[in-house]
């Protein structure tokens, strides 16, 4: 709509101006017209004034004068007459004469030229014209006569002319607007939108066919498109009719047209329903309107993948400023907004339960239980009571989402909502749910200090599947019931049976949308780190969240390890640690934040040289997209975490490499590490051992690179997060 006003605006401006132009030019002409008559006019009657004033001066006659100026003004309604001697001085004038025009009618000059002159002036608001002619006795100049006539008619008769014709215009504007908008609305931009809602179904895949537009400016246009859909649809015929083929050789990649068959054959149309406190898309304002962004989180990148692929719709806290004002009345949008393939449903959440669940119990209480960082765990009883009416409020919600919903799929994520599963088991026995536990669980003595341990086991067996990345997490959580809840235990398959309920505990480690084994396999561009103000041989990096988890502060003593023992990387290595700026509402990542800041800070100010600095730190949000070509031409991406659920950044950094190339370093505390055999494992802890891993991948041959990442690039295409959410999804469906 913007687009058609500023067409309909830009038209009305040039008609506006041209019209404008026509009146200005009629607006001169009027007024020369009526400046001539009303010149030609006084100057006859100032010819025939001057015959009746002449003997009267003459006679040197001053009463006389006057009488008869008076008079001639009154019956032909002039604003004044003047008469002037030989000198230049008035003798007699008519009453209430303004007094601008002695001072404007120049006498000598038309005494001593014997020529009559006339001006316009303007006196208390009026516009008057002054006529003077000379007095003569015979050929001899013996004075002058002025008269002042008022001319405010030409003011008027201007003032007629721009009247008629702006309301001409404003006519004509307001019928050539009206068309404009018809034709540009019906001819141009509603066959474009219907063609462009068209092209987005076709591309989503949810368009039989393209709409028919009507006319000749758009049939070939709609041709084209229509050849293209049914190439598309013929295309997307194959891709599906393959994928439903390797269905069950799970030797081949999964892919998402291949897990959306997965669905169709497994579901039988059955809706799934995700439940997160992260949403996938997040609305701001911004100065042109309102923009819309993905945050960086391994969960959404997981997720998202998984959402395009299977529709349905998710469920999660809405926090961007801009969020309301995307959402239905319901608190609903589809998404993603280029191309919607299912629904996202906002809740909004108080500062205050913020504060107290989200920043609070779950993390400054679950997060540091389950990290087992050295970073003490605050319980605190209203932080907890805010937290079970947080999780009532998803409940509720959900609860109404899968009303009419038979068999609900439910696919609840991480440790936000351990409740969450008894809440829609208590009310609907038939949804069949699963909740996936995105960080490590902790030993079963490690979570016996929490003062609510109870209840939050409890929570997660109302789920039918209850998935970790590893066995180990999967192997304490078992241990942790068995310790906390009374429960029957069937190691065999991993199960927990309580109140005639039973819970399968399994292993799903989450990877990648990585899928064909080939990304960009043109080389590295290298010159990409120069807006970084990186210019050295070699260059490591590092993307991180700032959390303690993630081993910041570690990663920096290790780069100093490095150059004390390895001064030769001293001005030729650089280490660019990507790390966006926190939220204000978790404190304690925030002075993290800050502590890492101050050790990079340290590191640089004892190895810097000429310009040279050996970490760089990108505090600022980087897309995916802009993430890749850094991945693909760095020479080691090294991966700390001190504790990590999995870290998906490490085989990010594998799928990237399409070149082969590079070399990971990567944390024993984390899940990626039992995968991705082809890196360089470490214990972050020791700055000694780290240091060591990074000079072995810069100065590993280019072979033994290949070689260590193929090996890691067949991991992870082999086990990607479509084929992760099609054995997590079948471990709940097949429960039912």
């Amino acid at each position: 709509m913007r687009q058609i006003w500023l067409i309909t605006g830009g038209a009305i401006l040039a008609f506006g101006l041209m019209v404008g132009g026509f009146a200005l030019n009629q607006a001169n002409q009027e007024e020369i017209e009526l400046s001539s008559r009303m010149q030609s006019r006084t100057q006859v009657l100032a010819d025939s004034l001057a015959e009746s004033v002449g003997p009267s001066y003459l006679a040197n006659s001053t009463t006389t004068l006057h009488s008869i100026i008076n008079r001639f003004v009154s019956n032909e309604r002039l604003a004044g007459l003047v008469v002037f001697d030989n000198a230049g001085a008035a003798v007699a004038q008519s009453e209430n004469l303004p007094p601008e025009v002695i001072s404007n009618s120049d006498i000598e000059a038309v005494m001593d030229s014997d020529e009559p002159d006339g001006v316009y002036i303007r006196s208390a608001g009026e516009n008057l014209y002054v006529h003077t002619i000379p007095l003569h006795d015979d050929e001899r100049v013996i004075g002058a006569l002025t008269v002042v006539q008022n001319a405010t008619y030409i003011d008027e008769g201007i003032r007629q002319v721009w009247f008629n014709n702006g309301s001409r215009l404003l006519l004509q504007i307001i019928l050539f607007a009206g068309t404009v908008l018809l034709l540009v609305r019906f001819v141009i931009f509603k066959p474009l939108a219907r063609m462009t809602e068209s092209l987005r179904s076709l591309r989503a895949g949810t368009a039989p066919a393209v709409e028919e537009v009507s006319g000749l400016l758009w049939a070939p246009l709609t041709n084209e498109i229509r050849k293209m859909n049914a190439s598309l649809r013929q295309a997307r015929n194959t891709a599906s009719e393959e994928a439903r083929m390797r269905l069950e050789k799970l030797d081949t990649p999964w892919t998402a047209e291949r897990l959306k068959e997965f669905i169709k054959a497994y579901l039988k149309e059955r809706k799934i329903f995700i439940v997160s406190q992260t949403e996938p898309y997040i609305h701001t304002k911004a100065k042109n309107g309102i923009r819309y962004y993905m945050p960086a989180s391994g969960l959404v990148t997981a997720l998202e993948s998984v959402m395009e692929a299977c529709g349905g719709l998710w469920i999660a806290h809405g926090k961007g400023d801009a969020d309301r004002e995307t959402v239905d009345a319901d608190g609903k949008i589809r998404v993603p907004p280029d191309e919607p393939k299912y629904t996202l449903k906002r809740l909004w959440l108080t500062d205050d339960e913020l504060k107290k669940y989200y920043a609070g119990f779950a993390n400054s209480a679950l997060w540091p239980l389950c990290h087992t960082v050295h970073v003490r765990p605050a319980f605190h009883h209203d932080e907890w009571l805010e937290y079970v009416k947080v999780n009532e409020k998803f409940a509720r919600a959900l609860l109404k989402e899968i009303e009419h919903t038979e068999r609900p799929v439910i696919l609840i994520q991480d440790f936000h909502f351990t409740l969450l599963p008894r809440l829609i088991k208590k009310h609907r026995p038939d949804a069949q749910i699963g909740i996936f536990w995105h960080i490590p669980w902790p030993s079963a003595e490690s979570f016996s200090i929490c003062p609510w341990r109870k209840e939050i086991l409890e929570g997660m067996l109302g789920a039918d599947i209850i998935g970790f990345h590893t066995q180990q997490f999967c192997n304490n959580f078992i241990e942790t019931v068995n310790k906390e809840v009374e429960s029957l235990t069937d190691f065999e398959h991993f199960a927990i049976a309580r109140a005639g309920h039973t819970s399968y505990i399994k292993p799903f480690p989450i990877g990648t949308a990585f899928t064909n084994g080939t990304t960009d396999v043109t080389p590295p561009d290298r010159s990409i780190f120069e807006k970084y103000g990186i210019a050295t041989k070699y260059v490591g990096i590092g993307v991180d969240r700032t959390d303690y988890i993630k081993g910041l502060i570690e990663r920096c003593r290790a780069v100093e390890f490095l150059l004390d023992e390895h001064p030769e990387y001293v001005g030729q290595f650089t280490f660019l640690q990507i790390m966006p700026p926190v939220s204000k509402s978790t404190d304690i990542k925030a002075r993290y934040g800050e502590e890492v800041k101050r050790e990079i800070a340290r590191v640089n100010e004892k190895f810097e040289t000429g310009g040279w600095k050996p970490i760089v730190l990108a505090n600022t949000l980087h897309t995916h997209e802009q993430l890749l070509p850094l991945y693909r031409a760095a020479d080691v991406c090294i991966v700390t975490s001190v504790h990590d659920g999995m870290n998906l950044v490490s085989k990010e950094f594998v799928a990237a490499r399409g070149d082969e190339g590079g070399t990971l370093v990567l944390s024993q505390f984390t899940g990626a590490s039992r995968d991705l055999k082809g890196a360089l494992i470490v214990n972050p802890y020791s700055a000694e051992e780290t240091s060591e891993a990074i000079h072995m991948a810069l100065a590993m041959p280019r072979e033994e690179q290949r070689t260590r990442m193929q090996s890691m690039r067949n991991s992870v295409k082999n086990y990607n997060v479509y084929r992760w959410a099609a054995e997590f999804i079948k471990a709940v469906a097949s429960l039912g």
